[in-house]
């Protein structure tokens, strides 16, 4: 029975992992309440340990910092390296995370569909720094003044300060391997779309 693990140990430990997690990722309070559907009071009293976490309340948590749920309580490493991707969608590009670790450089592949999008480009700019390399179709990227035409095999990248956009203009998907960091992955993973 010595093997058995503290219950109470592990749940006090979930707080300041939790706060560990947001923090990596610089995020606030209410933008994770506004991912998760968690109010702020309550993801605050989860990370300072005055409220006991639930399954109800660690499953969109879990969910929002891309990370297992054993990675959340602190369950014993299984030995099994790989990663279980789970894509979704974000404003008709698909992501395939591939990687699990939160904060520093996370690694995707987006598939962006045929003619995506059907409007006119809308340049950003946000912190950090980008790096992607086309696997397969055509990849529109506009940087600044700037404007090229990835096909299979090309990479390119560039600093997230200059005003940039991505699209695919062919007839095909374009499958796209990126590596950006927090900064990054928020503006092309976690953002809404405008209008939802």
């Amino acid at each position: 029975m010595d093997d058995v693990p503290d219950l109470d140990g592990v749940l006090e430990a979930v707080g300041p992992r939790l706060r560990g997690l947001r923090q990596q990722r610089g995020a606030t309070l209410a933008q994770l309440s506004a991912t998760t559907g968690i109010s702020v009071s309550t993801l605050s009293r989860l990370e300072s340990g005055q409220r006991r976490p639930t399954l109800e309340l660690l499953l969109p948590l879990a969910r929002a910092h891309q990370v297992p749920l054993d990675e959340l309580v602190d369950a014993p490493p299984t030995g099994d390296p790989r990663v279980h991707a789970r894509p979704f969608d974000r404003g008709g590009v698909t992501v395939v995370p591939l990687t699990r670790r939160p904060g520093g450089l996370g690694a995707f592949k987006q598939v962006f569909p045929p003619h995506w999008p059907n409007a006119e480009p809308d340049l950003r700019v946000h912190e950090g720094y980008e790096w992607l390399y086309v696997l397969s179709g055509r990849l529109r990227l506009l940087l600044g003044e700037r404007e090229v035409v990835l096909t299979p095999g090309e990479a390119a990248e560039f600093d997230t300060h200059v005003p940039h956009w991505m699209g695919n203009p062919g007839a095909e998907p374009a499958e796209v391997l990126c590596l950006f960091g927090p900064q990054g992955e928020r503006m092309h993973v976690r953002a809404r779309p405008v209008g939802r």
